[in-house]
């Protein structure tokens, strides 16, 4: 399918729009996430409606605390990311080319009666970087809305602003991986920035969309008290007090094999000083 977010460029090149990497793509050739190809000038998703992973999980999984809890979601995950990790924990079809992962072929209408014969409330976008392929989340949402089901976003949140907005009005809900609040450190680990995924995190504040924020500690990357400290006053700051706050345990994954799981202590000092900051939720996962 076209990608809805790309202008085409001299040489045959087009521009991919959707992150800010703004990746300029030869033809034949991929843009940083792998999912998107320019074909012949066209820039189009190879993943639309072919997910690789789907499965029924309870909404605290995501993790989503405070929207519906007890309730499920049908999860679903297309291989690519525009991240590049070093501890990811999915990066067996994260950091993989389409083909290179077995998928399933499932239009929006259908991905939306699967989850209606399932009797599952909502659909959630997960597991990978969901917003790489925005225009098959864009459309299953719209369907999903109109059968009455939630749609819940699992992100990193690295995107630009206008495809962002297009998905806006049919997002209930979203867990944010706010990585570190250290734009080397997003560099180095994730080869990103943070400011982009802070202006994702309050476009969707202004829209409405019920957020909640996951901050990993890897031991040595991003476990600086001082700069937790930061990050949890910036969301007081920007009206996010009353957003949980999941602190989560890392353990070594990936190209992180070398490191040692996170000390409980290190979480319990980091909700110390979010509840100092005045975060009323503060969550510990992976403990």
């Amino acid at each position: 399918m076209e990608c809805r977010y790309y202008q085409t460029l001299e040489d045959g090149k087009v521009e991919c729009q959707l992150c800010p990497h703004h990746c300029k793509i030869a033809n034949g050739k991929t843009g940083l996430c792998r999912s998107r190809r320019n074909q012949n000038g066209i820039l189009v998703s190879e993943v639309y409606a072919k997910p690789c992973s789907l499965a029924i999980d309870p909404i605290e999984k995501k993790p989503l605390y405070h929207f519906h809890p007890g309730t499920t979601c049908l999860s679903l995950a297309c291989t690519g990311c525009n991240f590049r990790c070093l501890n990811c924990q999915n990066h067996d079809i994260s950091q993989v080319s389409p083909s290179d992962a077995d998928y399933y072929n499932l239009a929006p209408s259908e991905l939306v009666a699967l989850c209606q014969k399932h009797h599952c409330p909502g659909i959630a976008y997960t597991y990978t970087e969901p917003l790489t392929y925005l225009e098959y989340i864009t459309d299953c949402a719209r369907l999903a809305h109109e059968a009455g089901l939630w749609n819940i976003l699992v992100t990193a949140g690295y995107v630009c602003q206008k495809p962002l907005a297009d998905l806006l009005p049919y997002l209930d809900a979203a867990n944010i991986d706010l990585k570190s609040f250290s734009d080397e450190i997003y560099s180095k680990v994730s080869g990103g920035h943070l400011q982009p995924v802070l202006d994702t995190i309050l476009a969707m504040k202004q829209a409405g969309v019920w957020v909640e924020i996951t901050n990993l500690i890897i031991p040595g990357i991003n476990d600086d008290m001082q700069m937790i400290r930061r990050m949890c006053h910036w969301l007081k700051e920007n009206n996010l007090k009353e957003a949980p706050l999941h602190f989560s345990r890392f353990f070594p994954r990936y190209k992180m094999q070398h490191l040692t799981p996170t000390p409980i202590q290190t979480l319990k000092n980091a909700k110390q000083i979010a509840k100092e900051e005045g975060i009323r939720y503060v969550y510990l996962g992976n403990v």
